[in-house]
């Protein structure tokens, strides 16, 4: 006898979007969620007063409301939501800055495309062949997808300074691997990103997070939160059920994990998982000004740098973390309708690279200093790029690799999880699946998109 039809472990995106897509169609469906709250990474939390939202800069795949085409306006068809449940509020429009170079691109591909011609005026020829690669490339065939992207770019962008700006937002919106990235996953943002632009709602992750639970439980689905799941039940190389971090057993026809793919196999009765941890993790700095960025010159929406022709990315070799890369990012630089015109507080958000294996080595009084004397760091590497914000500086935090590795289980605080991705969502045990993170799809609507996917591909079909 089974509990469920479907148990789903985890209640970020990936894991709320696929129950609300088996719920349609009557099937019992559990999320379990470890924490007292949801979204993962994707969450937020209230300090001294202030609410922040947790992993959100932009919401990538914006669409205007309206539009017919495109992944969001197809997710929002498969959950059977309304444009008003995510209230996007378009990007301004942000930078990628280089020493000497910038490019500035929005939600209109043709931007980006002047920019280019601007300042590689030999190269726009070789961005549109670029780009019909890019329209091109099949997201489901695993072999293309790890192929290096550095490579095929460098065969089509013949100015190397090129390549690596193109490559630095993609890198920090969804890339697991270090120093390169698979050209799968570099299509996917590009597209993303470039093609189809970023927005966010005005009240922040929490309104999509809500309209998500709310239809959720509307349709008879149970969300258990602080039930976290302490190991997988197998029988016969299949997934029968889980139990819970307080012995209680759940027997499930199928299993969805938005764990990771090596967290979830980890999960299975001692099972050791082929797959090898991600390393890369972040720490991210929130800065509250006294007046809205753009009073200071701070008018971008996100600014990515990097203080070198060649774009880093790999885990610090040798500090906590490495700041001369990282995201600036303004929640205050979007296009919000007139009557949510202003937000509360003035805001900058910064994010680097960061060690996971320091920053969890600390002692309690240790990581208090360095998270603060990070946190100065951080904002004076990005005072090269942006105007000067420190003199209106109110309040403060800052968010390690151990806050990452807490709320969402990765090992390392991997942000963006483990290095391979299996694109069909199969493990080596029967019934159980992946969604999510090491499925393949990044970002927030990616995310929703994997579980959506994942649901109708295995919970659905059979």
């Amino acid at each position: 006898m089974h509990d469920y039809d479907t148990i789903i472990i985890g209640a970020g995106m990936s894991g709320l979007a696929a129950g609300i897509r088996l719920a349609y169609y009557e099937q019992k469906v559990c999320i379990l969620e470890r924490h007292y709250t949801i979204g993962g990474l994707n969450s937020f939390y209230r300090l001294r007063g202030r609410d922040y939202d947790v992993g959100l800069h932009a919401v990538t795949n914006y669409a205007p409301k309206g539009e017919k085409r495109g992944p969001l306006a197809k997710l929002l068809r498969q959950l059977r939501m309304g444009w008003d449940d995510f209230a996007l509020a378009p990007q301004i429009g942000s930078t990628i800055a280089f020493p000497d170079v910038r490019l500035d691109f929005s939600n209109d591909f043709r931007l980006l495309e002047a920019e280019v011609g601007r300042a590689f005026p030999g190269q726009k020829d070789n961005l549109q062949r670029l780009l019909n690669q890019i329209l091109g490339y099949d997201d489901l065939n695993q072999e293309i997808f790890e192929l290096s992207a550095r490579q095929i770019l460098a065969c089509t962008i013949t100015d190397p300074l090129l390549v690596e700006m193109l490559l630095c937002p993609a890198m920090w919106y969804g890339n697991a691997r270090e120093d390169d990235m698979d050209w799968g996953q570099f299509c996917i943002l590009f597209r993303a990103i470039y093609l189809e632009g970023m927005g966010r709602p005005h009240a922040g992750i929490r309104l999509i997070l809500k309209n998500l639970v709310r239809r959720f439980r509307a349709l008879g689905g149970e969300l258990k939160l602080r039930s976290g799941v302490a190991s997988i039940k197998t029988d016969d190389g299949r997934a029968v059920g889980v139990v819970l971090d307080n012995g209680q057993e759940l027997a499930a026809r199928r299993i969805l994990s938005s764990a990771g793919a090596v967290e979830t196999l980890r999960l299975c009765d001692g099972e050791v998982p082929p797959v090898r941890s991600g390393q890369l993790s972040f720490v991210e700095s929130m800065s509250v000004l006294d007046r809205p960025p753009a009073a200071l010159g701070c008018d971008r929406t996100i600014v990515f740098f990097n203080d070198s022709p060649t774009f880093y990315w790999q885990r610090p070799q040798s500090e906590l973390c490495d700041v001369r890369t990282g995201v600036i990012c303004s929640p205050n630089n979007f296009e919000y309708a007139a009557d949510d015109a202003q937000l509360d507080d003035g805001l900058i958000r910064i994010t680097a690279l960061a060690d996971f294996g320091r920053w969890q080595g600390l002692d309690e009084e240790t990581y208090r200093i360095e998270k603060l004397r990070w946190y100065d760091r951080l904002a004076a590497s990005a005072v090269r790029f942006v105007p000067d914000f420190r003199s209106r500086v109110i309040d403060t935090d800052l968010f390690t690799p151990a806050t990452i590795r807490r709320f969402t289980g990765h090992e390392n605080g991997a942000i963006y999880g483990a290095p391979r991705k299996q694109l069909d969502g199969t493990t080596r045990f029967k019934n159980l699946y992946l969604c999510g993170t090491d499925q393949g799809y990044l970002g927030i609507i990616g995310s929703l998109i994997s579980g959506v996917a994942m649901a109708n591909r295995h919970c659905l079909a059979t």
